[in-house]
């Protein structure tokens, strides 16, 4: 049984859910980019200047709001130069992060706001700090603002591209603790108040400035030491400035996967693993709010938000593919590790501004595995895609009481979920089940609000096993159904059902 109360009351000080909460990730790694977006424009694969029409329409139906490229460690060792001109002079390089594979440069800065202007997103742009110096950072922020007569808004003209483009979202940085230079808080903070100073704003472009977090595999005292140096040194200098435009911070991220146990498989697993796994991913939220703490001391004005630009599950590549590419599938598994998240990140969205999954196409937990002309959705595209309804929508404030799961030793609970109330004064509440076996009975309270005038339908997402997948010869195994009405039991302010085992179901009433 589970009990859950929604407090659909409106005041001051209710939240927005961000849409960017919703964002994407797409790093030049495996077949993400190359084979995965971009495949050239002599391809036989319909396309547009070399961008797969399939894909643009699979993810503009989810209404991707934003896409973070180059990286990743990839984003640590990019050039942005190497990226522009004519593409039979662009220099091969090597990428050293992910296989040793050449990469030609063919997909660079003008190919990527192509791709973002035909998903109809916000760009992010990963700067390189690792290997970059604080000039190329400036000046590839010039190339792409700068509508005046400097040399390198001349270079982008030449190049195909008479007026500038406008991004918002920057990262300085990726994952600096590590593969981006293996730097202490105190170094890291340090150079990042250098880099941010000549990240400009040049006419017309506002830039939201994201400093580089640490990752949820590092102890939590580690943890916490680097939000804390990090505020430190850069809310004081927020403070000087009353302009939130010259803020020198914005943005500060985390990045969580979710692993059960090294280099486990994505199908082959067992209930230990179904289970190891939904604590691992329901562990994140307490780490969340642990540097929300944090943030909230150093930060009490709110002026810089956590963007968790990498999450996702993680496992061992799939037989027969390079393991550095982390080409893996998606099960029903990954599906709810999408749904606990989600639910988790709107209800943390007076300090979560944006997320991004890892990856978009044919890495890690993507939203679309390809094959040759084939294209499949996987669970996990179609959990955004019903979740697409709380994008810019107002949080509604729940409480969710439920029994344990069958392995209730772990402290681990059956239902999760959030809620929210859009511009049309819909309500939608998001659930999932991650009881293998048992359905849950389900009693929803709305305060402030009857029912009786309200429609309510549904739909879920759920497969027959606890590892159902879809494959390019049956790929809608998993997709979204819509869930009986017949189901609901409906008395003044209550809703009632029965939620089937390992299932995403969201309502809209």
């Amino acid at each position: 049984m589970a009990n859950i109360i929604i407090d659909t009351e409106i005041t001051k000080d209710s939240k927005k859910i961000s849409r960017h909460i919703y964002g994407h990730f797409a790093e030049h790694l495996g077949r993400c980019i190359y084979d995965g977006f971009y495949v050239g424009e002599d391809s036989s694969i319909p396309n547009t200047r070399g961008i797969r029409n399939d894909i643009v329409e699979a993810l503009k139906k989810i209404k991707i709001p934003n896409l973070r490229w180059p990286g990743g460690c990839f984003a640590d060792e990019y050039h942005w130069k190497d990226g522009i001109g004519p593409k039979d002079k662009r220099p091969v390089t090597i990428n050293t992060h992910w296989g040793e594979v050449l990469e030609d440069n063919s997909f660079g800065t003008h190919e990527f706001f192509d791709l973002c202007e035909q998903l109809g997103c916000e760009p992010c742009i990963c700067g390189n700090v690792g290997s970059g110096t604080v000039q190329e950072m400036k000046n590839w922020i010039e190339y792409i603002t700068f509508d005046g007569k400097s040399t390198l808004a001349e270079l982008r003209r030449t190049n195909g591209k008479e007026k500038p483009w406008k991004i918002k979202y920057w990262d300085i940085g990726n994952e600096n603790w590590g593969c981006g230079g293996t730097m202490s808080a105190e170094y890291y903070s340090d150079l990042y108040c250098q880099y941010s100073t000549y990240c400009k704003n040049l006419p017309g472009n506002q830039l939201y400035k994201i400093a580089s977090g640490i990752t949820k595999e590092y102890p939590i005292d580690t943890i916490l030491h680097w939000y804390d140096v990090l505020l430190k040194k850069t809310i004081p200098q927020n403070n000087l400035g009353a302009y939130e435009n010259n803020l020198i911070i914005h943005g500060i991220t985390f990045h969580c996967y979710t692993r059960a146990g090294f280099e486990a498989p994505s199908i082959k697993f067992n209930k230990r693993r179904w289970y190891s796994t939904m604590q691992n991913a329901l562990q994140h939220e307490k780490i969340i709010e642990k540097i929300i703490g944090i943030m909230d001391i150093h930060d009490p004005r709110n002026s810089v938000s956590l963007i968790v630009d990498e999450w996702g599950t993680w496992w061992r590549a799939e037989e027969g593919t390079n393991p550095k590419f982390l080409y893996q599938q998606n099960s029903m598994r990954d599906a709810l590790v999408a749904s606990l998240h989600l639910d988790m990140f709107n209800n943390h969205c007076d300090r979560i501004h944006m997320a991004n999954i890892a990856q978009t196409i044919n890495v890690l937990q993507a939203m679309i595995l390809t094959q040759d002309e084939k294209m499949l959705l996987t669970p996990s595209y179609h959990v955004f895609d019903m979740y697409q309804v709380h994008q810019d929508a107002t949080l509604l404030p729940t409480t969710i009481t439920s029994e344990k799961c069958e392995q209730g030793k772990k402290n681990l609970f059956a239902i999760h979920g959030s809620a929210s109330i859009d511009d049309e004064q819909k309500i939608h509440v998001s659930l999932s089940n991650i009881e293998l076996d048992d359905a849950i009975d389900i009693s929803i309270e709305f305060s402030h609000i009857e029912l009786k005038d309200r429609k309510i339908s549904a739909r879920i997402l759920r497969g027959e096993k606890m590892n159902s997948h879809n494959t390019f010869d049956n790929p809608d195994q998993v997709k979204p159904k819509n869930f009986d009405s017949s189901n609901f039991e409906v008395e003044r302010n209550k809703l009632s059902l029965k939620m089937p085992s390992m299932s995403i179901i969201v309502i809209e009433l």
